[in-house]
C-alpha cells in the first residue's frame, strides 16, 4: 500500500491523495466514531458511503460536472475518485475580473439548478466545494446530499450558498444575483418559487 498525503481531516471523513491504476486520485475514507456502537456505525458508514457514491453518479447524468468514482469500498467506506486538476472557487473567486466573476456565477446557478431537477440536494454548497478545470465547474463532496425534490430543501441548499459567499467573499456578496441568473435560467420549474422560500429563510433567521 503506497503512503497517501493526507489533504484534508474533518470530523466525518479524511481526504488523501492517492494513485489508482496509474491515476493520480483522491480518496475519501470515512472516519469511524469510537462512541457509537459498532454495528450502527458500520451500518451507517456503508449506508452514507453508498449513498454519495448514488449522488454523484446522478449529478453526472444530469449534466454536472463531478469526479468519476474509480472505486467504492462500502465495507469500510472508502470511495476512490478522480483527482480534479483545477482551482477551487473559493481561492479565486475574490481575483477574477468583474465579467470572470459573473460567468462563473452564472455557471454555478446552471449546475445547482441540474441538480435540482433530478431531485438532488448538495447539502454543503460552498465555494470551498467547487473546483474550476478546464472552465468547467465541478462540484465535489456529496457526503451531505441527499435526494429531495421539495422547494424548501432546493432553498436552503442555495441560501446556504448566499450565506457562504457573504462571509467568504463579503465585497462581492450581490453577485449571488448572477448565480440566480443562472438558477432561473435552467431550472425546470418555476424558480420563483424557490427564491421565495430563501427570502423566507432569511426573514426567519433575522427573527430568531
Amino acid at each position: 500500500m503506497t503512503e497517501k498525503t493526507i489533504l484534508y481531516r474533518g470530523a466525518e471523513a479524511e481526504i488523501c491523495l492517492s494513485n489508482y491504476m496509474g491515476y493520480k486520485s483522491v480518496q475519501k475514507r470515512r472516519v469511524r466514531k469510537a462512541y457509537r456502537i459498532k454495528k450502527i456505525d458500520d451500518r451507517l458508514i456503508l449506508s452514507r458511503t453508498k449513498g454519495e457514491t448514488k449522488l454523484i453518479a446522478e449529478a453526472r447524468k444530469q449534466g454536472v460536472s463531478v469526479p468519476i468514482v474509480y472505486d467504492v469500498d462500502l465495507k469500510d467506506g472508502i470511495i476512490t475518485m478522480e483527482y480534479i486538476e483545477g482551482k477551487r472557487i473559493k481561492d479565486i473567486f475574490n481575483d477574477l475580473n468583474k465579467k470572470e466573476r459573473i460567468d462563473i456565477c452564472k455557471k454555478i446557478g446552471v449546475s445547482i439548478a441540474r441538480l435540482h431537477n433530478g431531485g438532488i440536494i448538495h447539502g454543503d454548497v460552498t465555494t470551498s466545494n467547487m473546483i474550476l478545470a478546464n472552465d468547467r465547474i465541478h462540484f465535489i463532496d456529496f457526503g451531505l446530499g441527499e435526494k429531495n425534490s421539495e422547494i424548501e430543501a432546493k432553498g436552503v441548499d442555495l441560501h446556504l450558498l448566499m450565506e457562504a459567499i457573504e462571509s467568504t467573499h463579503s465585497k462581492y456578496s450581490d453577485y449571488f444575483s448572477y448565480v440566480l441568473d443562472g438558477y432561473k435560467k435552467e431550472l425546470k420549474e418555476d424558480a420563483n418559487l424557490v427564491i421565495q422560500k430563501i427570502e423566507e429563510i432569511v426573514k426567519r433567521g433575522r427573527y430568531r
